[in-house]
């Protein structure tokens, strides 16, 4: 009984212990739910939603990616305003940090007479002691250096376009040039238009290819020295033969004067400074009216001296209505000589006379009369100066009472003839008639401004000069539409082929481009996009870095062949513009060719396009990748 009785109660104090042991558990078990749902909802509330919330015992454990470190620290914030900080185990990782991309490079170069300053910001391994070095040497100035550096390549074309920067400074001692390594800007000025154009073609020539070129240089307007008119009417035809004036409007009002004279073609006026009066236009159409009203004859302006000659035979009532009104309109700083030839007078025998004849072929002919022998030396030396030595007959001869400053006109009647191709000049006492054809659409007014400026305005001039634009070299050149057509024509004739995987531009393929680059040495200063596209075979990766490894082969090829007076951009497009299905051997074959076209905002490879954007492009089929 007695061990009954014992065993009895051992076994009543052991389920008493394990229930206790379950209750206690089980105490803790809530409180840990309890726990981890308060930092649940605590983490929701603050939109926390990468944090995940794991308990075991008194010990919380965070898991989870944050995206930043700041979120990593957020997160263990709200859970410790929950629960006590001591019990909480951050397991949670931090997103890796994207790799920052790298700068944009870029250099600017501020030049002005002497002086250069270098802004911008250049890779770390740049030696900036030799760049400033070869820019002063270039620009032939001081220069400062106030560019920064970073620590990583620089990209591709980079070192190309400062090679261009640098010799460009040797034309640009007045000038902002803005430097990537895929575009330069440059904003300049230049003494005269044609300087500009001039400026123009051979920085653009000398571009290096895959670069783009901005140009905004600027001219100033010339000084125009004597700021000169000459209108005429001549067997009822009115011409407008030179014209100068200061403004806009000045042109605008003298140009609608001489066609209500009756003048229906002109060089139009030339725009430029010194002008003797802000009331020129005024003064000039005032004059054109006056001689229309005379009805024949010639009027000139050389600065303020007006010289109006009405045809021989007008009535003095005609003309002196015409002068007085003219007198009246003329502002004070204007003087006007008018006069009316008296009637006709049988003429003398051998009239004094000097013709120059300037033919296509470039061989003047000199004839008439000279003063001396010391003049005929004279002329024919500046002769052979305007026209080449070889190419001057003169075979004028000496004769007495000539007018005092005939070789004076002669000599500048020279001169002007040499500013056209060819042409007539005829010199007689009272009057210079030249006649001919040019390719410079300013040689007109600057004919006649040379003209009146040297011989005054007692001689009536005559001009016929014509503008030929098939003389003109920059008008003779075909439009850059025109050009990409021929390089089309060409590509349909040839292919520029590549082995499987090769970047060697095959013979048959070499010929292609032989004549490519013989049609764009004829063209005017252009971007071409030098289009590389392949079939969709292989790792879209590859396609793109072989297309574009292609087109800066091609582009390399064309500048061997000395094509420099455009800017060639290589361009790989991968497999991002097919043409035709690359399910078919056909199609894969259209699908891998190089095109040609006129470098427009969209040209890249992320611009969007399909089949449609190639459609007018020249497509050169290469063999395989």
């Amino acid at each position: 009984m007695r061990r009954r009785a014992v065993l009895s109660t051992l076994v009543a104090f052991a389920l008493a212990g394990a229930g206790a042991t379950a209750l206690a558990a089980a105490a803790a078990r809530a409180i840990e739910m309890r726990s981890a749902g308060a930092v649940e909802a605590a983490l929701a509330a603050e939109g926390i939603e990468f944090a995940e919330v794991d308990v075991d015992g008194l010990v919380l454990t965070l898991t989870g990616t944050a995206p930043t470190e700041a979120g990593r620290f957020r997160a263990l914030t709200v859970a410790g305003n929950e629960v006590d900080p001591a019990r909480i185990h951050d397991e949670m990782d931090v997103e890796a940090a994207e790799k920052l991309p790298p700068p944009r490079f870029a250099l600017e170069v501020l030049s002005n007479d002497g002086e250069v300053t270098l802004i911008g910001l250049v890779p770390a391994d740049t030696d900036r002691e030799a760049l400033a070095a070869r820019v002063g040497r270039a620009a032939g100035a001081e220069v400062s250096d106030l560019l920064q550096s970073a620590a990583y390549e620089a990209p591709m074309g980079w070192d190309e376009a400062i090679d261009w920067t640098v010799g460009a400074l040797e034309d640009l001692p007045r000038s902002q040039i803005s430097v990537s390594a895929d575009r330069i800007e440059v904003t300049a000025a230049a003494e005269s238009d044609g300087a500009r154009l001039s400026l123009e073609r051979k920085l653009t020539r000398s571009m290096p290819g895959g670069t783009a070129l901005n140009l905004a240089i600027s001219a100033p307007r010339p000084v125009l020295t004597p700021f000169a008119l000459l209108f005429r009417i001549e067997d009822g035809t009115a011409r407008l033969d030179a014209c100068s004036a200061d403004t806009e409007a000045a042109a605008r009002r003298i140009l609608a004067a001489a066609s209500e004279a009756g003048a229906v073609e002109g060089p139009g006026c030339t725009l430029g400074l010194g002008v003797p009066s802000p009331r020129w236009g005024e003064a000039a159409s005032a004059a054109i009216a006056a001689l229309s009203e005379i009805g024949g004859g010639t009027v000139t302006f050389a600065d303020e001296q007006v010289t109006l000659a009405a045809v021989q035979g007008t009535s003095q009532e005609t003309f002196d209505a015409a002068v007085g009104a003219l007198q009246s309109a003329l502002p004070p700083a204007f003087v006007l000589d008018a006069s009316l030839p008296p009637a006709a007078e049988a003429a003398e025998e051998g009239p004094a006379e000097f013709t120059a004849t300037r033919s296509p072929e470039g061989l003047v002919r000199l004839r008439g009369q000279v003063p001396d022998d010391r003049t005929r030396a004279a002329v024919g030396s500046v002769a052979a100066a305007r026209f080449g030595a070889g190419k001057v007959d003169l075979r004028a001869r000496t004769a007495s009472e000539l007018p005092r400053d005939w070789g004076l006109q002669v000599m500048t009647g020279l001169d002007a003839l040499s500013r056209l191709e060819t042409g007539v000049l005829r010199i007689e006492p009272q009057s210079v008639d030249l006649r001919g054809r040019t390719g410079s659409a300013d040689a007109q007014a600057e004919i006649a401004a040379l003209l009146t400026g040297a011989l005054g305005t007692d001689l009536q001039v005559a001009l016929d000069v014509t503008y030929d634009a098939a003389l003109d070299p920059l008008a003779a050149l075909p439009a850059p539409e025109e050009c990409i057509a021929e390089v089309q024509s060409a590509a349909a004739e040839g292919k520029i082929t590549f082995a499987p995987g090769s970047t060697e531009i095959e013979p048959e393929g070499r010929r292609t481009v032989t004549r490519i680059a013989s049609i764009l040495k004829g063209c005017p200063p252009m971007a071409i996009d030098v289009a590389a596209h392949s079939d969709s075979q292989g790792r879209e990766s590859m396609n793109l870095e072989l297309s574009q490894s292609r087109a800066d082969a091609v582009v390399a090829a064309l500048r061997g062949q000395r094509v420099s007076g455009q800017s060639l951009i290589a361009t790989g497009y991968g497999e991002a513009r097919p043409i035709a299905d690359n399910d078919t051997a056909e199609g894969r074959e259209a699908n891998r060719r190089i095109e040609f076209a006129i470098a427009s905002a969209e040209t890249g490879p992320e611009a969007d396009g399909g089949a449609e954007d190639a459609a007018g492009e020249a497509g050169i089929a290469e063999d395989g990748e």
